[in-house]
């Protein structure tokens, strides 16, 4: 295990290596750099510098960011150092979407030590100390996605050529999730991303999927190590958009965008290997399943609150995590989960443990995550797991959906929070995770979520009038 860095010098890549990738970026004809940060949200920020200033990007002289002046972060004046950009050179890929622009990912430092409000550099904090304990972290991700477009004026289903209700008949359909039809319609933008995904990124991209709701889709690649699974997922989401671009669409990662509709998740599987043998899976033993991965999940489920409040982080992504919704085409069942526990190929559980793979599949996780604190967390959970030897209990391997609430009182199950203030003010009381993610972060994120809820709590909506205006 390299060491970790104790100041910013240690931390930049050396003169050889910044040369070497000065020449491969000349070489593919790149102008452009972008050197991409992560906020409190996930997303990647950045300022655009030409190709004659990447030595200086290397060493650590590149733009420098006030991000102080952004919400909820921790109260610095305006003569406070400004946050420093290192580019962590094993992330350098060219951008699919305008190859004369190359991205590469960058850790923040503020007064030469890590900036304690970069998730980049938390999560590999975070990982660097399940690999002193003993444990590397890997992760897949699935994400789900709907595919829009603009017509006069609204957003609509790009992938839906029905009339809209009120415009004529809409006769009873096909469920778009998995038709062949649809499947071949949608090829245009799904063929550019298979050579992408697969030719160009070498993601081994498994397959692409039409899900349940019109114009909503999965792609399944597989899986890395987590901090590049991070990577990957916040580069895909601008992937997504940019290709969608060019077919005259965009891109929402809104869980829920319509009533009625199906959930778009981002289910995150994990395993783990011991760094005595990194070569083999530690959930998976000659017999099955190993004893190891009862553990891990008991990490989860003892935090499952918490890291519910992180991988689902918005008002909206409450909304699909519910047993059934009236009006779905091919079904009323969401498949998604609604209680914190665990089963063996039990969807309705937060937990699955696959039958064609030894990994966790938490089902509690939606693309508006930010995947460096939700797999970041979800690694420090499994291995406290694993060495504390938390017992999770038996598996719940029945249809949650069908329980009645007594029923469920003696499985013992936990629902999972029902919206966003719950999940909040279970992550501000879980210790661990404060302590995992760092005082200042967890603050920071919390005051980003409350605010969030406060301002939705105090907005009226087009369902309490209808439901209201008249009655009263």
């Amino acid at each position: 295990m390299a060491p970790r860095p104790q100041s910013m010098a240690e931390a930049l890549p050396s003169e050889k290596r910044i040369r070497e990738t000065g020449e491969w970026l000349a070489g593919h004809n790149v102008k452009y750099i972008l050197c991409c940060w992560i906020d409190l949200q996930g997303q990647p920020k950045t300022k655009p510098v030409p190709l004659s200033d990447w030595e200086r990007l290397a060493r650590g002289m590149g733009p420098q960011f006030a991000v102080h002046s952004v919400s909820f972060v921790p109260e610095l004046g305006p003569a406070d150092p400004d946050q420093i950009m290192v580019p962590d050179l094993d992330s350098l890929t060219l951008c699919p979407w305008d190859r004369t622009t190359a991205w590469v990912f960058a850790d923040l430092w503020w007064s030469d030590k890590p900036y304690n409000l970069c998730p980049r550099g938390a999560m590999k904090r975070i990982l660097a100390d399940c690999e002193d304990k003993g444990f590397l972290v890997y992760a897949g991700v699935e994400p789900e996605f709907i595919a829009m477009r603009w017509k006069d004026g609204r957003p609509v289903k790009a992938f839906d050529d029905d009339l809209e209700a009120g415009e004529g008949l809409r006769p009873r359909r096909q469920a778009f999730g998995y038709d062949v039809e649809y499947s071949i319609n949608s090829l245009g933008f799904l063929g550019e991303l298979i050579d992408i995904l697969d030719g160009e990124l070498g993601w081994d991209l498994h397959d692409v999927v039409c899900e349940g709701a019109y114009s909503q889709f999965e792609l399944d690649f597989g899986y890395t190590d987590a901090l590049a699974m991070a990577d990957r997922l916040v580069f895909l989401r601008i992937l997504l958009k940019e290709i969608a671009k060019k077919h005259d669409m965009f891109i929402t990662f809104m869980p829920k965008p319509t009533t009625g509709d199906w959930r778009s998740g981002a289910h995150m599987n994990t395993s783990m290997r011991r760094t005595t043998s990194p070569d083999t899976n530690l959930f998976e033993s000659p017999d099955g399943w190993s004893p190891e991965v009862s553990h891990a999940i008991g990490g989860l489920l003892q935090h499952g609150g918490a890291l519910t409040g992180i991988a689902c982080p918005t008002v909206n992504s409450y909304n699909g995590l519910v047993p059934r919704v009236g009006g779905f085409e091919g079904g009323t069942v969401t498949w998604a989960p609604t209680h914190m526990t665990y089963g063996y190929n039990n969807r309705s559980a937060m937990l699955r443990m696959p039958q064609n793979r030894y990994c966790i599949e938490n089902r509690a996780a939606d693309m508006c995550m930010n995947p460096y604190l939700a797999l970041g967390v979800t690694a420090a959970c499994m291995t406290e797991g694993i060495v504390s030897g938390i017992d999770p209990g038996p598996p719940l391997n029945e249809d949650l959906y069908s329980l009645s609430e007594q029923e469920l009182a003696r499985t013992g199950a936990q629902r999972l929070p029902r919206n966003l203030f719950e999940a909040a003010e279970i992550l501000r009381d879980d210790a661990f995770v404060k302590d995992v993610i760092g005082e200042q972060m967890h603050a920071s994120f919390l005051a980003y979520k409350f605010d969030e809820w406060e301002r939705y709590h105090q907005e009226v909506t087009d369902w309490e009038v209808r439901e209201y205006l008249r009655l009263y």
